[in-house]
């Protein structure tokens, strides 16, 4: 079975999408399987990954509306599949800002793409989940699906400000529709290491939560901000600059904190691990 995670932060511009789409080609690098969910309207994870969202039959749209399955509407790109770091993707365009509307009156509507990544996830290792940044009903679908929440953020005090409301959202999530959601760490991402002030909000993120904080730093880099111009992950458009490495040693840390699954295996880490916070946890710490 799969480990599902979403990738969220409710502050908009801190680098979710590129963190989702670079997650996924270091995975799959590695030798994971790995189904990328686009659950925002944009669909820019959908368009970084080599899909052409105005070309796709079937979207998330589709899956959260019952009308076609996973299976009928996840896609693969062929541009991904030559540079090596292939994954599936269940792609989204601006018809999914529809599903807003219509989910409204729906039954089951929080949970249908959990019900739909039922059936596949003996398939994947990891699924990915990027959210949009607002807290709506495509926001809450991924949270109840998923089993933890990635966290990317820039080592900014605005940033230490909307984390406290993301540890809020994910509280009464996890209280009211999805007991098994954990938060299983941050990713600074955009780090500049000249910057005084990034590298004080990086040691208060350290010591309010401890080894919570991923290890792997991503740093700021040209060619990872180039890379969705082309329509790719970093990974596939300059897989050696520094910032597609770091994407690859965080791919590896993510697997060595989740149990070190070997590729191809689809095995679920225990429900606990040392690694692995609990939002109890990681809220007292944060009280503290």
């Amino acid at each position: 079975m799969a480990k599902i995670f979403c990738v969220a932060n409710q502050k908009g511009g801190v680098g979710k999408t590129t963190t989702a789409v670079n997650l996924a080609a270091g995975l799959a690098k590695i030798g994971q399987r790995v189904l990328m969910v686009d659950l925002d309207p944009q669909g820019n994870a959908t368009m970084g990954s080599g899909v052409d969202k105005r070309k796709l039959q079937h979207t998330v749209y589709d899956v959260l509306l019952e009308s076609a399955s996973i299976a009928e509407a996840r896609v693969v790109s062929e541009r991904l599949k030559e540079a090596g770091c292939s994954y599936d993707i269940l792609g989204a365009n601006r018809d999914l800002a529809g599903a807003e509307v219509e989910l409204v009156a729906v039954d089951r509507r929080e949970t249908r793409l959990k019900e739909a990544l039922a059936k596949v996830d003996g398939e994947y290792d990891f699924i990915l989940i990027d959210c949009p940044p607002a807290l709506s009903l495509l926001t809450l679908n991924g949270l109840c699906a998923a089993h933890g929440v990635i966290v990317p953020m820039q080592c900014e005090y605005f940033a230490l400000e909307g984390l406290s409301d993301l540890v809020n959202t994910i509280k009464q999530v996890h209280a009211n529709l999805n007991r098994d959601l954990e938060i299983i760490g941050l990713l600074r991402v955009m780090f500049d290491p000249r910057i005084t002030l990034q590298q004080q909000v990086s040691e208060q993120l350290k010591s309010h939560f401890g080894d919570k904080v991923f290890n792997t730093v991503i740093p700021r880099n040209v060619r990872l901000a180039e890379a969705p111009s082309y329509g790719l992950p970093g990974l596939a458009f300059d897989p050696g600059a520094r910032g597609s490495q770091s994407f690859v040693e965080f791919a590896n840390e993510m697997v060595e904190r989740l149990g070190g699954a070997r590729p191809g295996t689809g095995a679920r880490p225990a429900a606990k691990t040392e690694q692995t916070v609990s939002l109890g946890g990681l809220l007292h710490k944060k009280e503290q």
